[in-house]
């Protein structure tokens, strides 16, 4: 499989700083960008477009949190990793919140809205303001989970950047935090659908 770490010449870690990161994508993309082939023979530009389009899937790889989790995940551990559906350890308060909320949302959303009372009109306003509150409240809590995620993922880099033996060795493994990792990944997902469904919801309140 493609190492979006090597391919941008990033080590191996769980944290990137997304400005670095963006940097050296830009950096190297310049070099092969199809722009700079225009008059070049066919299989040149084949070639650049190809490597284009490589950096580009590589840089969206890595600069989402979630993605660049699992992609480490299964460099060094050799493997997909399973079951990324567990709910993570600690969430589960939050997972039913944020699904019943957005249930009783959604049934709101769904009533007629095309009210000719004024009264009414300002009474759906303001229950509307409401749960507009309550969808914020959760995105805050989500938001809290992210930063706490992110600050243990800053945390497990040391482990990478001391000398380690070379993948695929198993002492390589023995020494990565990996399951931690994998709990991270996990809680990283559910925080990115967290947050899309609730900004989802949000949206159609504003409108």
């Amino acid at each position: 499989m493609t190492d979006c770490f090597e391919l941008l010449q990033e080590p191996r870690r769980p944290w990137l700083d997304p400005d670095a990161l963006k940097a050296r994508f830009l950096e190297r993309s310049a070099a092969t960008h199809p722009d700079r082939f225009h008059g070049a023979p066919e299989a040149e530009r084949t070639a650049a477009n190809a490597r284009s389009a490589e950096l580009n899937a590589a840089y969206n790889t890595l600069r989402e949190t979630r993605d660049r989790l699992f992609h480490l995940l299964e460099l060094e551990r050799g493997a997909p990793s399973r079951d990324i559906q567990r709910i993570p350890a600690g969430t589960m308060d939050l997972f039913v919140e944020i699904g019943h909320t957005c249930r009783d949302a959604d049934a709101f959303l769904a009533a007629n809205p095309e009210i000719e009372s004024p009264m009414l009109r300002l009474q759906r306003m303001r229950q509307a303001l409401e749960w507009s509150d309550r969808l914020m409240g959760l995105q805050r809590q989500v938001n809290a989970r992210r930063e706490a995620i992110e600050a243990d993922l800053k945390s497990m880099n040391a482990t990478w950047e001391v000398t380690l033996p070379p993948p695929p060795s198993p002492e390589r493994r023995e020494r990565l935090p990996l399951d931690a990792l994998e709990e991270s990944a996990r809680a990283m997902s559910y925080v990115s659908r967290w947050t899309s469904q609730l900004q989802e919801r949000l949206g159609h309140l504003a409108r």
